[in-house]
């Protein structure tokens, strides 16, 4: 376009496919109220003006703005970044922009909730991760619009997420099969309200112990802050502090679960010669280090919490009760192996006549 040459409108693409304004809107907005040969000189017509319809003038129209908007407590995380990915795949192909709010801390969580600015700038929001109140989840409630939680299950809520219990049962029983015993859990603190899942993990930890009928020892459940090296190294210093080490380490995350092999081969101790360590995620840094994982796919939840999104906007009679629990997968790597062998007790030496 010309500097000075004014931007075309609907009564322009109208004039030139022979067809009402209104005929232009109801095409343009995709509705199935217009033939295919009317739909054909009009989508022509707006091409070979270069017409661009407004997303502000059609949400005028149509009563939606276009947009999801997503809440995220970070940009950093492997887990967040991958779903985001696979939602934005969803919305594109659904001519859907996405609006990303992201909330770091207190601060800035309690100013979101004060002011709900999703409220006015989306058709509908996914939360991530989030440990909410009561009163949070009624405010969002009262948004009038559908709120789909993501990697959590929120009751009586629209829900995509993995069956966290059960993908630590099994990568705790794959240590159990290999005939391990003695066998620690490292979780993460400190997130600041933001659920990553931890305690559906140990749950999953502590079920699969009690299925093998091993006592549970409290002893070998262990904390570090996340993304804490020092933390890491000092959490399994108290492990290997026990009277009986364990022989074998479950990890909340894979990022600890690497923070604990490197603390272990940093204190001579082979991993996994003399203990196995199990992760949960299948970040790329566990196919780095080779490591045993149980296996989620965050850019999948991503996709089918988008497909999920899309549904209750267009439907809004449809279930705002679904729960989609997506399935996890022990992925063995080099990092576990059968417990080492218990040392024998020394011959004791009889004194000499």
């Amino acid at each position: 376009m010309s500097p000075g040459q004014r931007h075309p409108t609907m009564a322009d693409v109208a004039e030139r496919a022979g067809v009402s304004v209104s005929t232009v809107s109801r095409t343009l907005r995709g509705l199935t109220t217009v033939s295919p040969d009317v739909r054909a000189r009009v989508e022509q017509a707006a091409r070979e003006l270069d017409f661009a319809a407004s997303r502000h003038a059609a949400s005028l129209v149509t009563g939606r703005t276009g947009s999801v908007a997503v809440l995220v407590p970070t940009l950093s995380s492997w887990f967040v970044g991958a779903a985001l990915s696979g939602l934005g795949l969803v919305l594109r192909a659904a001519g859907m922009d996405l609006t990303v709010y992201v909330i770091p801390g207190m601060a800035e969580r309690r100013a979101f909730f004060e002011h709900l600015p999703a409220r006015r700038n989306a058709d509908a929001l996914l939360v991530f991760s989030f440990d909410l109140t009561e009163e949070e989840t009624g405010r969002l409630d009262k948004l009038g619009m559908p709120v789909v939680y993501v990697s959590q299950h929120v009751d009586g809520r629209p829900s995509v997420y993995v069956d966290d219990v059960a993908g630590a049962l099994r990568g705790t029983r794959h240590l159990i099969n290999l005939g391990h015993r003695r066998i620690a859990y490292v979780q993460t603190v400190g997130t600041g309200g933001f659920s990553f899942s931890s305690q559906e993990r140990l749950v999953g930890y502590r079920q699969a112990l009690t299925e093998a009928g091993i006592p549970p020892d409290e002893d070998l459940v262990v904390a570090t802050p996340a993304g804490d090296k020092r933390g890491a190294a000092e959490a399994v210093g108290r492990l290997l502090g026990l009277r009986e080490p364990p022989t074998a380490v479950f990890a909340e995350q894979d990022e600890v679960a690497v923070a604990v092999i490197w603390t272990l081969r940093a204190t001579r101790i082979d991993v996994p010669g003399q203990v196995s360590v199990v992760g949960f995620d299948d970040q790329p840094v566990a196919q780095w280090f080779d490591l045993t994982t149980v296996a989620q796919s965050p850019s999948r939840i991503g996709r089918e919490a988008g497909e999920l999104a899309l549904s209750l906007i267009n439907d809004p009679g449809a279930d705002r009760e679904r729960h989609l629990v997506l399935p996890t997968q022990v992925i063995p790597r080099a990092t576990t192996a059968p417990p080492p062998a218990p040392r024998s007790a020394p011959d004791r030496q009889l004194p000499p006549d």
